[in-house]
């Protein structure tokens, strides 16, 4: 091997050590975000499909801001997909800061037939189990992905002396 062809080879190696480490450290390790939903609120629906904004509280426990340019919804509710929706929504959320976003998500006929199904099957509609997943959008490396889970609570009924 002609001693140029060595000398080339190494410094090639030698930049592509120094870029690696550097990419290193520029991919540190975020705390994952805190989602919450927070609230549904009904949308105008049209034909067979129902509409609602749900409400999440995003939570950012991290040194850095996130910068987000989209945002992606599944909602799962007793095991079955009920809800989806995205929105082109864009923002940034501060360095150990919170916000609220308002999410549309659609309910097609389908899927409240398919929930009806799956409650008559249910002995007791409270505690429900639901699962959300998505993601904030930020370009190629800075999506973040979420899920936030636990159960459905009705309101309980008030009991009022008259």
């Amino acid at each position: 091997m002609p001693c140029f062809l060595r000398h080339t080879l190494r410094v090639g190696l030698g930049l592509l050590l120094a870029l690696s480490l550097s990419a290193c450290a520029l991919l540190q390790g975020r705390d994952p975000l805190t989602i919450s939903v927070i609230g549904i609120e009904p949308l105008p629906g049209q034909d067979l499909e129902m509409r609602m904004a749900v409400k999440l509280r995003v939570q950012n426990p991290n040194e850095t801001p996130i910068d987000y340019n989209g945002v992606a919804l599944n909602l799962e509710v007793n095991g079955q997909p009920l809800a989806t929706g995205v929105s082109d929504q864009h923002g940034s959320i501060g360095r150990y800061d919170e916000a609220v976003l308002s999410i549309p998500v659609s309910i097609t006929a389908f899927s409240m037939l398919r929930q009806a199904v799956g409650l008559s099957r249910v002995s007791n509609l409270d505690g429900m189990p639901y699962v959300l997943r998505g993601k904030l959008a930020g370009g190629a490396f800075g999506t973040m992905r979420f899920t936030d889970s636990g159960r459905l609570a009705l309101p309980k009924p008030t009991d009022t002396a008259w």
